[in-house]
């Protein structure tokens, strides 16, 4: 199924029925009251949260949602029937923007979330309503109210433990497919990832976390060259990100430690220019393809060094699995410490 995380729909709530005026008409009752009935309710449109979906293509296709109006009123104080309400569902992690208002609606965060899109208007009241003690015979009805109508924008952003990034031809789809059960295409050119991957790493059966890749990085991404820019949105919820660096230069004529420094550099110019905020999340370097190269440890000192790096770094191969139990070890216990934390926090 093909992947779609963003989409525009146009949402309107059903009209309410109208009030009637009606009197009262027996055999023998020649001057009976009014007894015209209220309009009923025009149906709402709601989203819910749904964990088995994981794309909005649905909503590519069918981008107008109108609930039906409420019936009228009737006679002898019936009351006009509700019109059904519309439930949409969409992916866990969809974020609802209202785009007239410019504000977000609701944000579908956890399953089974449900958010009012659009209410429908009420029902007219008929002249029964406004019978009293001084107007005993009120000619006087309502009409039903209209529904909301609004133009949203659907954003889904995954939902992830660990978010991987890099440049194209890191090694990232390698890296996910070794550590959890995605299946990713991997080739030896760019962009092989043409869509957000998300998997599941098991390394006990008490622990486990979902990881995240999404397609290469490169200089201007923020702005719009090359794919990633239009998924940098999912890396937004996820703890740790996961900076993918092919250290594989002495293969190749045409690299160097100043270039693949360069490159790094590069990234992390574009989560700061995309949003200040995933530029200060928890960011780890992982040292991909070090079965390339003929001595790893001084390529990580020196590539430290230049790049003015003193976080978590670490030395892997995807290839051939090399280091990849102690960077799923060190991940494992520092989100078991963040949710210690977070538990800590919730009962202060």
């Amino acid at each position: 199924m093909k992947f779609v995380d963003e989409v525009f729909i146009e949402v309107i709530g059903g009209k309410g029925g109208n009030g009637i005026v009606s009197f009262r008409r027996e055999k023998f009752i020649p001057k009976g009251g009014p007894d015209g009935g209220n309009g009923g309710n025009g149906g709402s449109i709601f989203a819910a949260s749904d964990r088995n979906l994981n794309t909005l293509i649905n909503f590519r296709y069918s981008r107008l949602y109108q609930a039906k109006n409420g019936k009228n009123g009737g006679s002898s104080n019936k009351k006009g029937a509700n019109a059904k309400d519309i439930i949409l569902h969409v992916p866990i992690g969809t974020v609802i923007y209202d785009i007239d208002h410019q504000q977000i609606i609701s944000d579908l965060s956890k399953e089974n979330q449900t958010a009012i899109l659009a209410l429908g208007g009420e029902g007219g009241y008929g002249n029964s309503h406004f019978k009293s003690s001084i107007r005993r015979t009120p000619r006087l009805s309502t009409l039903g109210k209209e529904g909301q109508h609004r133009r949203l924008r659907l954003e889904l952003k995954i939902l992830a433990d660990i978010g991987l990034l890099g440049l194209p031809n890191a090694g990232k789809s390698s890296l996910i497919s070794m550590l959890s059960n995605a299946k990713c295409k991997v080739a030896n050119y760019p962009f092989t990832t043409l869509h957000p991957e998300l998997g599941v790493v098991n390394p006990s059966s008490s622990d486990s976390f979902t990881i995240a890749d999404i397609p290469g990085l490169i200089e201007g991404a923020s702005k719009g060259v090359g794919l990633g820019h239009l998924f940098l949105r999912h890396l937004s919820r996820t703890r740790i990100l996961l900076h993918i660096v092919d250290i594989s230069f002495e293969n190749s004529k045409s690299n160097s430690i100043g270039e693949i420094v360069h490159g790094a550099q590069t990234i992390i110019h574009e989560l700061n220019q995309y949003d200040p905020k995933l530029a200060i999340k928890p960011r780890w370097l992982v040292l991909n393809k070090i079965d390339a190269v003929s001595n790893a440890e001084k390529i990580k000192n020196l590539f430290c060094k230049y790049l003015d790096w003193n976080g978590p770094v670490f030395l892997i191969s995807s290839l051939s699995g090399e280091g990849l139990d102690g960077l799923t070890l060190a991940l494992t216990n520092h989100l078991k410490f963040e949710k210690h934390l977070m538990k800590t926090d919730n009962l202060s």
